[in-house]
């Protein structure tokens, strides 16, 4: 299973936030290309970046430092937050990201995820991130009427590459991933799965790992890599493939020592 690390993007800094609130927002460090290259240099096969301003205000805002991520690393870069038309998906495609993921507008403009998928086969991925098992769109500062499992059914139909799920009350919680709801979830589509949200040890990748079999096949974690309660290079060895075999273990070790 991959294990692919998040970097989420406030003003430039590489923050996380607690179940999506803005207002608690903890910086982590002020240099996300530092923090890419630390993750790359452990072994991370894929990053997960979130650009949150852009997820608030509706398209990207942090087009300098993805830039100089996908620059600074040689692995596949996946960026979501604020992409809702089709310039801005584009945009981030020519800055070499590899997958595109898309929320809002899965919800609002379906049409439109479908042409993306056309134009831009095997680089777009729907990010469904639910609260109470309905969707939350517009950096999650609004929850719709659809449900999760109706949205992925709907979108697995179209051509994406992957969906990415988020339990918006276990996100930055260190709680664990919702098990029962992704399982739900994956067994209804044909899509890779991926889980996001509570993963805090490798004990919950373990877990994640027995649901391999239904179709979840990574897992982003963000807070736990950050405060050192997983080692990215642990954490390879437990569940992935990784990149790991080059790099020397350092159990116990702060991830960004």
């Amino acid at each position: 299973m991959e294990v692919i690390p998040a970097i989420d993007l406030l003003e430039g800094r590489c923050v996380r936030l607690y179940q999506g609130d803005y207002a608690q927002a903890e910086t982590f460090d002020e240099n996300p290309v530092s923090v890419a290259r630390q993750w790359a240099e452990q072994g991370a096969t894929r990053l997960h970046v979130v650009d949150l301003d852009g997820a608030k205000v509706g398209h990207p805002i942090n087009l300098q430092a993805i830039e100089a991520i996908v620059r600074a690393v040689d692995i596949p870069i996946q960026v979501g937050g604020g992409l809702r038309d089709r310039t801005s998906a584009a945009t981030l495609v020519k800055l070499g990201v590899q997958r595109v993921i898309l929320g809002t507008v899965a919800v609002e403009q379906p049409d439109l995820v479908r042409e993306l998928c056309q134009e831009f086969p095997g680089q777009i991925v729907v990010g469904i991130d639910a609260r109470n098992g309905l969707v939350a769109t517009r950096g999650w500062l609004e929850t719709s009427q659809v449900s999760a499992i109706d949205l992925a059914t709907q979108m697995a139909d179209v051509g994406i590459a992957a969906i990415i799920y988020t339990d918006i009350h276990r996100d930055g919680t260190l709680q664990g991933p919702n098990l029962e709801a992704l399982r739900a979830l994956a067994d209804k589509v044909s899509v890779p799965v991926i889980a996001s949200g509570g993963v805090s040890s490798v004990t919950d990748l373990l877990s994640l790992l027995a649901l391999e079999p239904v179709g979840v096949t990574g897992a982003i974690v963000g807070r736990a890599l950050y405060t050192g309660d997983i080692v990215l290079k642990d954490a390879l060895r437990a569940v992935g493939q990784g990149r790991w075999q080059d790099v020397p273990p350092d159990f116990g070790s702060s991830a960004l020592a």
